[in-house]
């Protein structure tokens, strides 16, 4: 067991392709067209040289999002506060910032598993990367058990790590009826129905946690288990945007009773849609708001600096108008059939629409 990350001296003789199974990495592939070779012997062959890239593959990340990580920590001491030197960085090497913290979390994730004691180095060629870093996100326990079987030499994807993942969370969560554990212990339910009802469970206060287990209980089986993950997933989104929609702060309006309604009349999912929209649109009237603000001002601002020696200048500022002026004019279709039509009022600073 390793109690800290493996230093770079311990991890370079796995990047060494040779060392690698002993499989040097300019192997040669199986000939497609070798008629004499059968099929399962060319597939294991195939396999086996899918799996020596994959691990050369896996190591090299890790290093560069340990590289990475190292050029990103010291910019944040040393540079602007902005991390305009990281980005220079990224930019020299055509290195897009959503790779670069994809394989800084893969970093991460490689320092988490080697610093907790769950791996040996030699362990991370058992891995597949989206494997590891589900691995580094998964609970200590199902780390474990994943750990146990890469010592054992088992091939770990992430698929086989969901699964443990899933199993954990099933047969341990606290928001699951005793019932349904037994008929997953037994395998009469899947266990990938469970995670997802419990991750959706978590979200919701006990009132209703409370309910959608007495509905589990009385009928526990698959069809009222994909029912209730729906039920629950339509609740939390419900809460989460009533609480972000600014036109439902009123006195006369009781959530946890029009929620109630619209679980009896059995529309929830249209109720929780439609407060989800409201907070989306809301949001989308105060950045249209801000936004026209700040066009309106640079639209003034360049019609100052401007003058007859710009006419293409003017021009541009000319059709324009409809989108800096009181009245915002746009198509509501690429034929300009239809047109919306948008009206700030500057002084009271609200919005008034209407379409043609």
């Amino acid at each position: 067991m390793v109690q800290a990350p493996q230093s770079p001296a311990n991890l370079t003789p796995a990047l060494d392709p040779a060392l690698l199974d002993g499989v040097d990495l300019n192997f040669q592939l199986p000939d497609p067209d070798d008629e004499q070779i059968p099929d399962q012997e060319f597939q294991h062959r195939i396999e086996q040289a899918w799996q020596v890239c994959d691990r050369f593959d896996l190591h090299t990340d890790i290093w560069r999002g340990r590289i990475l990580r190292a050029v990103r920590d010291r910019e944040k001491r040393n540079g602007d506060g902005r991390g305009t030197g990281f980005l220079n960085w990224l930019k020299d090497r055509e290195i897009s910032k959503s790779q670069a913290y994809s394989l800084i979390e893969l970093a991460n994730s490689a320092d988490t598993l080697l610093e907790g004691g769950f791996l040996e180095s030699e362990d991370v060629n058992q891995f597949s990367k989206r494997a590891f870093v589900e691995t580094a996100h998964a609970a200590p326990e199902v780390q474990q058990m994943v750990s146990d079987a890469a010592r054992r030499g088992d091939r770990i994807t992430r698929r086989e790590v969901r699964q443990l993942s899933d199993e954990w969370t099933a047969m341990t969560s606290d928001l699951l009826p005793t019932e349904i554990k037994e008929k997953a212990a037994d395998h009469t339910i899947p266990t990938r129905y469970l995670a997802p009802l419990v991750r959706e469970m978590e979200k919701l206060p006990e009132a209703h946690q409370t309910s959608l287990r007495t509905e589990i209980i009385e009928n526990p089986d698959v069809d009222t288990l994909k029912q209730v993950t729906a039920e629950a997933r339509y609740l939390a989104k419900y809460l989460e945007a009533a609480t972000k929609v600014e036109a439902l702060n009123n006195q006369s309006l009781d959530l946890e009773l029009a929620l109630e309604e619209a679980l009896r009349i059995g529309c929830l999912s249209s109720t929780a849609d439609m407060v989800n929209q409201a907070a989306q649109l809301e949001q989308l009237i105060v950045k249209l708001f801000l936004t026209w603000k700040r066009l309106n001002s640079l639209s003034e601002r360049v019609y100052l600096d401007s003058g007859a020696s710009t006419p293409h200048l003017r021009t541009l500022l000319s059709c324009l108008n409809p989108l800096s002026g009181e009245v915002l004019e746009t198509p509501l279709d690429s034929l300009g059939e239809r047109t919306v039509r948008l009206k700030i009022l500057s002084q009271l600073e609200d919005i008034s629409l209407e379409a043609n």
